[in-house]
């Protein structure tokens, strides 16, 4: 038994050939759809641009002062190296749990009680 020779048109390849891209292309939307703009992430920062923060002394708490002021009572400078630039950096997420004593000293923020 022979099977028959189906004779297809010379452009049928190039069918072929779009139906490729515009598949290639359609993977690309969803791919980029489903991760969102994982590269275009918002960052808070912790001060305008003209202000620098401050910590509460023995607590997490802070607060921004204008560049060219010194910090009110009761707060201070961050050390430095340490200071957080942007909301969740890794500094931070450090003085979430650390503080100044009144000597300038950094310790573990005091338990609540």
């Amino acid at each position: 038994m022979t099977t028959p020779r189906i004779d297809r048109p010379a452009h049928s390849g190039l069918r072929r050939q779009r139906a490729g891209v515009g598949a290639v292309l359609a993977s690309a939307a969803a791919a980029l759809m489903l991760t969102g703009c994982a590269g275009w992430e918002y960052q808070e920062n912790i001060c305008s641009s003209d202000e620098y923060p401050v910590l509460y002394v023995g607590s997490t708490g802070s607060a921004c002062v204008s560049d060219g002021e010194e910090p009110t009572s009761g707060y201070a400078r961050y050390p430095k190296g340490k200071v957080p630039q942007v909301v969740g950096d890794k500094w931070d997420v450090y003085w979430e749990t650390h503080t100044l004593d009144k000597n300038g000293k950094i310790i573990d923020v005091p338990q609540a009680h």
